[in-house]
């Protein structure tokens, strides 16, 4: 009966914690009970379906199906997605997004209950669809089905047991869980840490008695809510609230191992005793004290100052959109690689997960959703039961590291973060979809909380990726200064925001630097106000260190051939007093630039707007697309140039994929995901003049996007430094790697050099 158990508790899975979380605060919840749970005719069997075997996600699995007190498959012979929208929605889900034949997630055990399944897709069960009859079927089960559901939960969904077992007829309805703070200490506090772990049951909420609770119970329920671990409480305090205000109390107890990512995977405990018309007569309500990860540390959010910085040395998070998901990099022998997704699973995602602070893990990525890394890949055939420190801990494949895997396999996360309620305190206006708009924030003015604009004035891409990210809406496709499309909501018109600074990696527009009480904003709000528009996807352009390395020489070129590059401020300050028959010094090289993001890599701006330049006969859609500069050893800049984006086109792409850019003709210009562009060595500009620098040891830098024009999912990634020495005649460049790409310590070899941050603002 542990299997039956088991699946009681999917009806968890309609997770609207952050709502839950703020109840108390006057925030409600927006989603009204749309569900009716369907009436079966008293002929279809009454049947159990749960999403089981090797996945990544909850939404995801081996369809199987509970009858007669056994678990079960279904065959994938006839299947279609009428069927998995049929399995999905009996699960809960709003809709089916896929199915999956010859046992993808693994072979199943038991009988299979199912064969040469028909469904219409309108079916409220399963066991409605036509089939050979429930038990009749002649498939193995390597031909078990699978489906993978959308996201998105059917709202106010019940989960409702139909079947019976040996104590009695069970039928239960929980939409909702949540941590309610009790003591007045936590009340204020955010995130919500500690507090009576309640069920919504029937509309009510109730408490969960701790005669059966263990540390595992409050391991998986604080990994939910985005923390990493949990602590011990003040047993005394809520002993004495629960005698002075009676707890209502649900019927059932819970069973967790605690690696589950979901409570969803827990078992349910066996029907409490009933006494004298009350249940837990020697407990009292579970509490949890959950212990958050740094930079969730609980303070009132108007105090609130902390921005987003990954905690842990040996593993990071790489080219998500928002604070918990990312490519998963790990360090080995100084140098950062990425995990190959072979049996990558929910069990490692949740360590890595709680390594960086965070929760459990919501889903765990696979085929490089996340944009593809750079380097080795160190990690192959990842094992992890679920309670390591840390995912370098858990045992894989050491024979094979990377045998067999490409970064098209790198693997990722998306965690469970703490319910700050950022996304309650900003909104997008006036846009023609959920994605863009203007910016409108609520800020305390005058002892009371008014919505206005952000000043457009300064505001730009790190802002407006803050912006997105804030929102759960992804990427800045682009920033605003000025909203006339968007007439935004008129009692919001004040400007509340100005003098907006952001590094970019804020979780929220208030934690950027600001004006305070006092603003400055010249031109107003209203059609001047700050605006964005976001995006799921974003480009992320990586410069190859090793064609730098391998195309450096010296030229000596007289100044009379030079004259563009003159009229395009690519020489040294020296070069105005030249003489037309001198020469100038110039370091070239080639750069080969990747798209090994999401999207594709378009100018900023628009190609009505691209600057031509008549001397060089091009176009200019980036007027500074690239910095070079050439750093003493203790950072100071010795020697510098720059490259506009006179043509951004698809070079070479890699093998499957098509060219879509290309220059000549007035084309359109960009860089497709999975291509590459060429700046050759031997085109005016592609260089740093050294005429006037003295021999000696040197580093060399360049920095693509370097004013954050265009939005990009990872801008660490946009540096290449190398070694240089120049003894008067010869170059020799060495060492050539991107920034970010090895430990600290190496990094520290590069004294006066910082990763790609925003060092001007």
């Amino acid at each position: 009966m542990l299997a039956l158990w088991s699946v009681l508790f999917v009806l968890l899975c309609v997770w609207r914690s952050s709502h839950a979380q703020y109840e108390h605060m006057g925030y409600q919840d927006p989603a009204q009970d749309l569900y009716t749970a369907p009436e079966l005719p008293k002929d279809i069997p009454r049947i159990q379906l749960r999403l089981a075997g090797e996945k990544r996600k909850h939404n995801e699995g081996r369809v199987e199906v509970f009858y007669e007190g056994e678990w079960g498959t279904v065959c994938d012979d006839d299947f279609t997605i009428h069927a998995a929208q049929v399995v999905c929605r009996e699960l809960g889900y709003v809709e089916a997004v896929s199915w999956s034949p010859s046992s993808k997630y693994g072979k199943g055990e038991g009988r299979i209950w199912f064969d040469n399944v028909h469904c219409k897709g309108t079916e409220k069960s399963l066991a409605q669809c036509e089939s050979n009859g429930i038990g009749v079927s002649d498939c193995k089960h390597t031909e078990d089905v699978g489906v993978v559901c959308s996201d998105k939960r059917i709202p106010g969904f019940k989960f409702i047991n139909t079947l019976t077992n040996n104590v009695n007829s069970l039928n239960i309805q929980v939409e909702d869980v949540r941590i309610r703070p009790i003591l007045s200490s936590y009340r204020k506090r955010i995130p919500v840490t500690e507090g009576y772990v309640e069920v919504k049951d029937g509309g009510k909420w109730k408490q969960i008695c701790d005669d059966e609770w263990t540390h595992m119970n409050s391991r998986v329920i604080c990994g939910m809510f985005g923390f990493p671990g949990d602590k011990r409480y003040n047993i005394r305090v809520y002993k004495m609230f629960a005698r002075r205000r009676k707890p209502t109390y649900w019927d059932y107890s819970i069973n967790c191992t605690g690696n589950e990512a979901h409570l969803s995977s827990c078992k349910l405990g066996h029907t409490l005793a009933i006494k004298a018309n009350s249940t837990c007569e020697q407990g009292t309500p579970v509490v949890v004290s959950c212990v958050p990860g740094r930079a969730f540390s609980p303070t009132p959010m108007a105090g609130y100052r902390k921005a987003f910085r990954q905690e842990q040395p040996l593993v990071r998070l790489r080219g998500g959109a928002v604070v918990g998901e990312g490519r998963v990099e790990v360090l080995k022998n100084g140098e950062w690689g990425t995990i190959c997704d072979d049996n990558w699973n929910l069990m490692a995602a949740t360590v890595v997960c709680r390594e960086l602070g965070f929760g459990s893990a919501k889903e765990a990525l696979s085929g490089g959703q996340l944009g593809q890394g750079m380097g080795p890949v160190h990690m192959n055939e990842v094992q992890c039961s679920g309670f390591e420190k840390s995912v370098t801990e858990c045992p894989f494949n050491m024979d094979k590291d990377s045998e067999g895997c490409s970064h098209e396999e790198d693997a990722g996360v998306r965690c469970n973060v703490p319910a700050m309620g950022f996304q309650q305190r900003l909104r997008l206006s006036g846009g023609r979809n959920p994605f863009e708009g203007r910016v409108e924030v609520l800020m305390e003015r005058n002892g009371s909380l008014v919505w206005g604009t952000v000043c457009g004035e300064g505001w730009g891409t790190m802002e407006a990726m803050v912006v997105c990210r804030q929102l759960g809406l992804g990427f800045a496709s682009h920033a605003f200064q000025e909203t006339w499309n968007w007439p935004g909501s008129v009692n919001a018109d004040s400007v509340v925001m100005s003098g907006v600074r952001c590094a970019g990696t804020e979780m929220s527009l208030s934690h950027c630097l600001h004006h305070g009480e006092y603003l400055s904003c010249p031109r107003g709000g209203g059609r001047f106000a700050a605006g964005v528009s976001c995006s799921e996807t974003a480009p992320d352009l990586v410069l190859n260190p090793q064609v730098v390395e391998q195309t450096t020489y010296l030229e000596d070129r007289p100044m009379f051939m030079l004259q563009c590059a003159y009229e395009e401020n690519c020489l040294g300050s020296t070069s105005s007093s030249t003489p037309a028959n001198s020469y100038r010094r110039l370091l070239r090289f080639s750069s080969q630039i990747h798209n090994n993001g999401q999207s594709d890599f378009r100018p900023k701006a628009s190609r009505e707007t691209w600057v031509w330049h008549d001397c060089h006969r091009h176009y200019h859609s980036m007027e500074v697309f690239t910095h070079y500069d050439l750093l003493s050893n203790n950072g100071t800049k010795v020697a510098e140039g720059h490259k506009a984006s006179f043509c951004l086109e698809d070079s070479e792409c890699d093998e499957g994929i098509e060219k879509r850019y290309e220059c000549a003709n007035f084309g359109e210009q960009g860089i497709t995901v999975g291509c590459w562009d060429t700046y050759r060595h031997d085109i005016d500009c592609q260089w740093v003049d050294i005429t006037d620098v003295k021999p000696g040891d040197y580093t060399f830098q360049i920095i693509i996007n370097p004013n954050y024009e265009v939005a990009e999912s990872d801008y660490t990634n946009n540096i290449v430094k190398c070694r240089c020495r120049y003894d008067g005649h010869r170059i020799w460049m060495y060492n050539c790697h991107i920034g970010g790409s090895f430990s600290a310590e190496a990094e520290d070899t590069f004294p006066g050099l910082i990763n790609n941050q925003v060092t001007h603002r």
